[in-house]
């Protein structure tokens, strides 16, 4: 199936590993020129530059101007034409302490990274889109409609992602934009399975074995096993390309069934 991707210009935040950089490399493969936004180039995201149509940009979304700053770099390496915005940046620490022990400051990093810096990538790119009729995409999580104490703060940061993504698709859906988000469940990257990861950390917290927490965190899904992020960069490039051009607005679960309500 040939998904129209060919010859677009594409940026992706977060694209360093994990599933930005799934989406990097699927969007390349479908003839995508793709801007790669991260605070640092990994060795995997360099050999994909290296191999041509990928300008990797080094910044900190998590500052006020970095996302603006993104942007117009990134369109300027693009010939100042923008079709595709994928945000993909984000993070999560378990609060293995409980609701008492995450701080003011803690919040705020946790909106910062998961939900102000989709926003501002947003509104900076949006002119360029609106000239295109492009699309965003938006990686979003399961916790957004299934709140978990522990993580709190990134459900509700998630959440506040939801709400704003599918009130900007009635704005810009008009326009000729489209804003549709997924939402995967635990997806098998370092952010979950990692040194310093969630099992990691929710192991130590609870004298299990990372394995255990891993394994517990898919008993309750119908496959039973995690996302892997090709998987999720499969459902960007239809969102993304012209063969979806009637859905905006859209949430796309993608956790092997984790979510058992309707």
């Amino acid at each position: 199936m040939d998904l129209q991707l060919s010859g677009r210009a594409a940026l992706v935040t977060g694209a360093s590993k994990g599933i930005g950089l799934a989406i990097v490399r699927a969007l390349v493969d479908e003839g995508a020129t793709v801007v790669a936004g991260a605070r640092t180039t990994t060795p995997e995201l360099a050999a994909l530059a290296d191999a041509g149509r990928v300008h990797p940009i080094n910044t900190d979304l998590s500052t006020p101007d970095g996302p603006a700053t993104l942007v117009e770099a990134g369109t300027a390496l693009l010939g100042g034409r923008l079709d595709i915005l994928v945000n993909n940046v984000g993070g999560v620490r378990p609060r293995v302490g409980g609701f008492l022990s995450v701080t003011d400051d803690d919040w705020l990093d946790t909106f910062t990274i998961n939900f102000f810096a989709a926003v501002r990538t947003t509104r900076a790119a949006l002119p360029a889109l609106v000239e295109s009729g492009g699309s965003i995409v938006t990686i979003n999580s399961v916790n957004s409609s299934l709140p978990d104490p522990l993580v709190i703060d990134y459900s509700a940061a998630k959440a506040a992602l939801a709400n704003f993504s599918k009130a900007l698709s009635k704005e810009v859906g008009p326009r000729g934009v489209r804003v549709n988000t997924i939402s995967p469940g635990p997806v098998e990257t370092d952010l979950w399975l990692g040194a310093g990861g969630v099992a990691e950390t929710v192991g130590g917290a609870n004298n299990l074995q990372p394995a255990q927490v891993a394994k517990g965190a898919v008993s309750g899904t119908a496959t039973g096993r995690f996302t892997r992020p090709e998987e999720v960069a499969d459902l960007v490039l239809l969102l993304a390309g012209g063969r979806a051009t009637n859905v905006t607005g859209a949430d796309i679960v993608i956790d092997g069934g984790l979510i058992t309500t309707l």
